[in-house]
């Protein structure tokens, strides 16, 4: 149980490649608690088994820079540190973390992996049905991945054996925050009856995971949402009472803003039905949820509510969906929209005369129809062609981005530019696991000089 009246938590990290200076801020002030790192998306994980089976690592690319940077303010001021960033591979994560830890001569400190949510060795176990029209049996052969969506268990039992550093693989994004509120502040683990602690815990998880989009990041748009310094824009920090007693905030004297504005925005972000917010530690209704500005950058939430968890975990599974060819090139001047348009013309027919047959071929004028079709746009004075394809084999893939290449001196005039690149894609579809078929492990290890 915390001996303080409220629990600070900050947000260091929204996604797998994001900036470090904010998490640096965050680290030196010492009264925050935990420092959190949410760094996976949907085909994260995914993507680090693919880099991890050619040789890789397997865990975020960012975690040696991002640990050298905050460990030594978080180890003097005393911060957890909570983070997904293990992704594939958190065992190996952790260990580097102890070695930069030793090298820095933080001896003594104890730091946690996290693992269990790779699923791929039980696909006899998942639910038949998955979010695409095809079940889990079609994506046997091609699977690369396939990761159940963990909750705020492992890491409350890391939490518990003493760790400083919580390196995880999939998590849910709102258990890193959650897991410290339940620790710390004692709340039971979520079942039974609905749960406004529960509710709200999950609220601030959810509102910090993007870290500077509830800082006015993804809020900004100029002359009609104008955000401040967003070079230096600011990270959230969550203030969380013991009845769950909530405040999104951020340091003074950094950029961006929290609004009443921002948080709803937040709120809002990738919830389907904000009613029932599913998640591994509970089944969270947001409809209630009301915001209030209590102070220069500080909002009070308050009305979440939380339901039991479900008795199923989401599964992501990642699979080989072949080869991806880019090509790209501008055309700029008068009559630039129709140079483009018949490049692209020239492109397709280039395809049926040397019979590449791309599994899907997309033709897109950036800046004119490549996100809302045409809409009418009066004729840019630049525009860039680019045509990409998925293909089943990567000869196709790069036989597509050199058709456009070759517009340099084949096609119409003016075109410059040029570029290409081929990559293997996976794709990413969703089902379900009964928990019975999930067993998170925990090792905790303590560094040694």
């Amino acid at each position: 149980m915390s001996s303080r009246e409220r629990l600070r938590i900050g947000c260091g990290a929204g996604y797998a490649g994001d900036r470090i200076e904010p998490a640096v801020e965050l680290s030196a002030d010492p009264s925050l608690d935990y420092l959190c790192f949410e760094c996976l998306g949907e085909r994260t994980v995914a993507l680090a088994r693919r880099r991890l089976a050619d040789g890789g690592h397997g865990y975020n690319p960012l975690l040696e820079e991002r640990t050298r940077a905050v460990l030594g303010n978080c180890v003097r001021n005393g911060i957890t540190i909570v983070t997904n960033m293990g992704a594939a591979n958190p065992t190996a994560a952790a260990a580097r973390v102890r070695e930069i830890a030793a090298d820095a001569g933080h001896d003594g400190l104890r730091v946690a992996a996290v693992t269990g949510s790779d699923v791929s060795d039980r696909l006899d176990d998942l639910h038949t049905e998955t979010t695409e029209a095809e079940p889990v049996a079609a994506y046997r052969d091609r699977t690369v991945a396939a990761d159940a969506y963990l909750g705020v268990e492992p890491i409350l039992v890391a939490l518990d054996r003493g760790a400083d550093v919580v390196v995880t693989g999939r998590v849910a994004d709102a258990s890193l925050f959650l897991a410290p509120l339940l620790y710390d502040f004692d709340w039971p683990y979520p079942h039974g009856e609905p749960s406004e602690r529960i509710g709200q815990g999950i609220a601030a998880g959810h509102l910090l995971e993007c870290a500077g989009q509830v800082t006015g990041g993804y809020f900004a748009d100029p002359g009609r949402a104008d955000v401040e310094e967003l070079a230096s824009l600011g990270f959230p920090i969550a203030e969380v009472g013991p009845e769950g007693e909530l405040t999104i905030t951020k340091l003074p004297g950094t950029g961006g803003t929290v609004t009443t504005e921002t948080c709803t925005q937040q709120l809002l972000y990738e919830v389907h039905d904000p009613s029932t917010y599913l998640g591994p530690d509970g089944v969270a209704d947001f409809s209630g949820v009301s915001f209030a500005g209590i102070g220069p950058e500080a909002v009070r939430v308050e009305g979440a509510v939380a339901d039991p968890p479900p008795e199923t975990l989401k599964v992501s599974l990642g699979y080989d969906a072949g080869y991806r060819g880019v090509g790209e090139i501008s055309y700029a001047g008068p009559n630039a929209r129709a140079r483009a348009e018949l490049a692209g013309r020239i492109v397709r027919e280039r395809l049926s005369i040397r019979g590449l047959e791309p599994r899907e071929l997309r033709t897109d004028l950036v800046g004119v129809d490549s996100l809302h079709g045409d809409v009418g746009t009066v004729d840019p004075y630049e525009v860039r062609l680019r045509v990409a394809a998925r293909c089943v084999d990567e000869s196709t893939a790069r036989g597509v981005a050199r058709e456009v290449e070759t517009l340099y001196t084949n096609g119409p005039a003016g075109g410059g530019g040029a570029r290409m690149e081929t990559d293997r894609v996976v794709g990413i579809v969703s089902t379900l696991v009964d928990r019975e078929h999930v067993e998170p492990t925990v090792s905790v290890v303590e560094v040694e000089g």
